[in-house]
């Protein structure tokens, strides 16, 4: 048998905000191969499939890549359905271009499904625009992540050009980051979010570049994302009167 590996977009988290053929896919499937972050109500779609769970999460034990690479090539020799479901998108920090290779390489039918990525969903939760007219015409999606023996990111750089920009797997490295960004020249008041959970039950917090490392400490473990940019200056601004309001009414 020669079947099909369909790399799926778990989305942020939410259930509902998985597409309609990420949903038929889960229900169609043999075998689901999930990252450690998907929640157990897209797993259950899965009703007909054996689930791995093959996930990465930074400082804790996870399956090498390559050993995903080989077993998603082996289930595609033994069952017509194959899904590797990933959180958020597939091909946005997602290391999918390595599975779509390897499996290509060796004959197997690969077809991606999008997801919606943790930037959009935290734009929705903030109910702030990542792009505005006037203020942002440009958004950049970067990770400070660099893997053993690969290239020096330029992901500094990328910050600095984008009006807008959402730091993936940042939240360990937030004084660095904050650091790393202040030295090359962005202001230290540039307005910064800090949410954890986008899409679900999620927290933000609300401050400056300057005050980066403090916000990210707020936090209590889940999957955080930074967003900076001037769009996020009136919603900075609405948290910190949220907040008086709240310490006047006690």
């Amino acid at each position: 048998m020669s079947g099909t590996v369909y790399l799926v977009g778990a989305g942020p988290g939410a259930a509902d905000l998985l597409t309609l053929r990420a949903a038929r896919l889960l229900g169609e499937a043999e075998i689901v191969f999930h990252d450690a972050l998907v929640p157990g109500e897209i797993l259950s779609l899965a009703r007909r499939a054996q689930l791995v769970a093959v996930g990465k999460r930074s400082g804790r034990h996870s399956t090498a890549q390559r050993f995903i690479n080989k077993r998603l090539a082996d289930a595609a020799r033994k069952h017509r359905v194959v899904v590797r479901l990933k959180g958020g998108d597939p091909l946005v920090f997602g290391r999918a271009q390595e599975e779509i290779d390897f499996l290509r390489a060796r004959g197997i039918v690969v077809e991606v499904v999008p997801g919606i990525t943790a930037a959009l969903a935290a734009g929705a939760d903030l109910g702030v625009s990542l792009t505005q007219r006037g203020v942002a015409r440009s958004l950049a999606f970067v990770t400070p992540r660099v893997g053993a023996g690969e290239s020096p990111s330029t992901w500094v750089q990328s910050v600095l050009a984008a009006d807008t920009a959402a730091i993936y797997m940042g939240a360990g490295e937030a004084p660095a980051i904050a650091q790393a960004l202040m030295a090359a020249g962005k202001a230290p008041g540039t307005p910064v979010v800090v949410i954890e959970n986008a899409s679900m039950e999620h927290r933000a917090v609300h401050g400056t570049l300057a005050q980066l490392a403090v916000l990210a400490a707020q936090l209590s473990g889940g999957p955080v994302l930074i967003l900076l940019g001037e769009v996020l200056r009136k919603a900075a601004r609405a948290a910190r009167s949220a907040t008086a309001r709240r310490r006047l009414a006690r």
